[in-house]
């Protein structure tokens, strides 16, 4: 049941990451794969200040602050097009 609860943080994780860095989402599975990696990125990223979140609320927050650090990191390394119109 816990992974369940893990695939649900990481989709709201990476939706919204996507509308901080980005300005909107990328898609289910792409807001899920990003969410998911976040949270391992920022679980790792806390715990090197000796914080460890316990329960939802901080388990999201962790998530989301990784989600938007992989995002900026993914973006200094790929371009957008300019957009034609």
């Amino acid at each position: 049941m816990y992974f369940l609860w893990y695939l649900l943080i990481g989709l709201v994780a990476g939706c919204i990451a996507g509308l901080i860095v980005r300005g909107h989402g990328a898609g289910f599975f792409v807001n899920l794969v990003v969410g998911l990696v976040g949270g391992l990125l920022g679980g790792w990223i806390v715990s090197l200040f000796g914080w460890i979140p316990a329960g939802t609320a901080a388990t999201l927050w962790t998530s989301i602050l990784g989600a938007v650090i992989l995002l900026l990191i993914v973006s200094l390394f790929t371009r957008r097009k300019p957009a034609t119109h």
